[in-house]
């Protein structure tokens, strides 16, 4: 039984492939079409599935598609008309792109790959809730999905046992903590949907001094619910997000590329807290409905390792799975399951822990593309190459470090990461203007020895997947400086022996030097760039930046 999943037309497109409920193949456009977070139909990512998968098109049983679009379609319409004639601009710049493809997904397969089969759709959250529950090792939990919005729904609850989900209530639009965040990240200069992240490192340096008029902008029952005052917002009204009233009680809004001042901070921080304390309402209230003790989250908000850390450790839930590309990229992987599960009633066979499900590329293709860039290269055999590169960075060298297969998400497991020091207290500012050129707020991650983590951090699950930010150690923060937020946290990523033994006997050779289990891991790009894909798109970004070395496999290219 072969399932071909696909998300697309808003941002982070992406495909999954299924061969008997197991994960094949899962990744995202823009790392093939270099368009950072691209909305475009994933071709490129479909057609690696089916490689990897030794398939063709015409081998796929169903295609499960992420959303129902004219549901999305009838809400679109809608709010554009309670919210004429502001809205005009946005309809008519919207209206196109939907009757060009957007409501004839089977047209569009049959125009692009030729498919002529069977093509579902279910809604967005419960593609998200699938995402989450169906891959996790639970064989019951609650679920907890939230985002910007879907068709009309922007958060649900739900209840998944072996392999059915059921969604027991909703919360939709306008009503939307995912579309309170972005605004606010507008407001702060950052573009939507790409600057959340920003604001949540941004939101360390500040005070949540504007929290007690978010909390009457935007109404929070005991039971979760909550309600915006839409005066304040701009959702289809026109170019911003956030009104004229808005500006007014809080002040004028940041351009993009002006100055961060504390009032920037003290808003981030607000929205932040605000996110939090709303989360951890509702994630109780969930409990109360369900009495599970295990839960599962899905949807762009749970993106931010902040939420999911105090959801852990101060709601009476024992254990919380994420999966790692839990925003709209990881509907792919959700739709694909229900499918199979859900709608056909297949047993459960698959648990996901890791995330290498994109591209491989082997030594002689490495080779053969150092050959065409004519690099000086010296190949190691693994012992040697895991204590040099070590070596190296004790010495605060940067690394570029290209390995096995790319990860499925936003997030760089160590396979397609840049490793640094995180003893200098220096190394920060180092990645900032050597390599990465992104704003000095925003935070580096440690990946730590899974079995050493809990002597540096207060992390009470494993984080396998980079999306939990527990607090350091107080008697740790001076020896990791480079991995320490400005608020005494980190987004830890715990490495396994047995899902990365590559990357955990680097950071094993690495504490044999410096007796420190954990190195810095950042993702291998550059800023507004994806993460690299091929060998090419890796040695591109080393020859464009000043990284010390490049590992490609067993290959190390220097410079200097």
């Amino acid at each position: 039984m072969n399932i071909l999943g696909i998300s697309c037309y808003y941002h982070d497109s992406s495909a999954c492939l299924l061969q008997d409920g197991r994960v094949v193949a899962a990744t995202q456009e823009e790392r093939f079409n270099r368009e950072k977070y691209s909305p475009l139909f994933p071709i490129n990512a479909i057609n690696f599935c089916l490689q990897a998968g030794d398939l063709t098109i015409y081998d796929i049983d169903y295609i499960g598609f992420y959303e129902k679009p004219f549901l999305k379609f009838s809400r679109v319409i809608i709010s554009h008309l309670r919210s004429y004639p502001f809205s005009l601009k946005n309809f008519l710049d919207t209206i196109p792109t939907w009757l060009q493809d957007r409501l004839i997904i089977p047209l569009v397969l049959k125009r692009e790959l030729g498919y002529e089969g069977k093509v579902l759709f279910i809604k967005h959250h419960l593609s998200h809730a699938a995402s989450a529950f169906l891959v996790s090792p639970f064989e019951e939990a609650a679920i907890l999905t939230a985002d910007g919005l879907g068709e009309w729904a922007t958060t649900t609850f739900g209840v998944g046992k072996v392999n059915e989900i059921r969604i027991f209530k909703e919360i939709d639009y306008p009503d939307s903590l995912g579309l309170l965040y972005t605004a606010v990240t507008t407001y702060l200069g950052f573009k939507a949907l790409q600057g959340e992240g920003k604001v949540m490192g941004l939101a360390g340096y500040g005070r949540p001094k504007y929290i007690d008029k978010f909390r009457e902008v935007i109404k929070v029952k005991p039971d979760g619910s909550f309600k915006m005052d839409s005066s304040y917002f701009g959702f289809n009204k026109g170019s911003k997000m956030y009104s004229k009233k808005f500006v007014k009680t809080f002040g004028k809004a940041r351009n993009p590329g002006d100055e961060i001042e504390e009032k920037d901070c003290d808003m981030a921080a607000t929205v932040q807290k605000f996110l939090e304390e709303t989360l951890i309402t509702i994630v109780r209230y969930l409990h109360n409905e369900t009495k599970m003790d295990k839960l599962c989250l899905a949807g762009g908000i749970f993106l931010n390792c902040i939420v999911n850390n105090r959801i852990l450790e101060e709601t009476p839930f024992k254990e919380v799975f994420i999966q790692p590309a839990a925003g709209d990229s990881g509907g792919a992987l959700g739709v694909a399951f229900y499918i199979y599960h859900s709608l056909l009633g297949k047993p459960r066979n698959y648990v996901m822990v890791d995330a290498y499900l994109g591209p491989y590329f082997t030594e002689n293709q490495i080779k053969r593309t150092l050959i065409n860039y004519k690099l000086d290269s010296k190949m190691l055999g693994d012992s040697d190459l895991l204590k040099y590169i070590a070596e190296k960075l004790s010495q605060d060298k940067i690394v570029g470090w290209f390995q096995g297969r790319m990860e499925f998400g936003p997030r760089a497991l160590g396979n397609r990461s840049i490793l640094a020091n995180p003893c200098n207290p220096k190394m920060k500012e180092l990645l900032n203007s050597k390599v990465k050129k992104r704003e000095p707020f925003r935070p580096y991650a440690p990946a730590v020895l899974e079995e050493r983590a809990g002597e540096f951090f207060k992390l009470k699950n494993p984080s396998p997947f980079m999306l939990l930010a527990p607090l350091v150690k107080e008697d740790k923060k001076n020896l990791i400086p480079a991995a320490t937020h400005v608020d005494g946290t980190a987004r830890v990523q715990t490495v396994s022996k047995n899902t990365n033994p590559r990357l955990w006997q680097l950071i094993k050779e690495f504490e044999n030097i410096t007796t420190m289990p954990l190195v810095i891991n950042t993702s291998f790009n550059l800023r507004g760039e994806p993460i690299v894909c091929t060998p090419q798109d890796a040695i591109s970004c080393f020859k464009r930046s000043q990284m010390d070395c490049l590992v490609l496999g067993n290959y190390v290219v220097e410079k200097g």
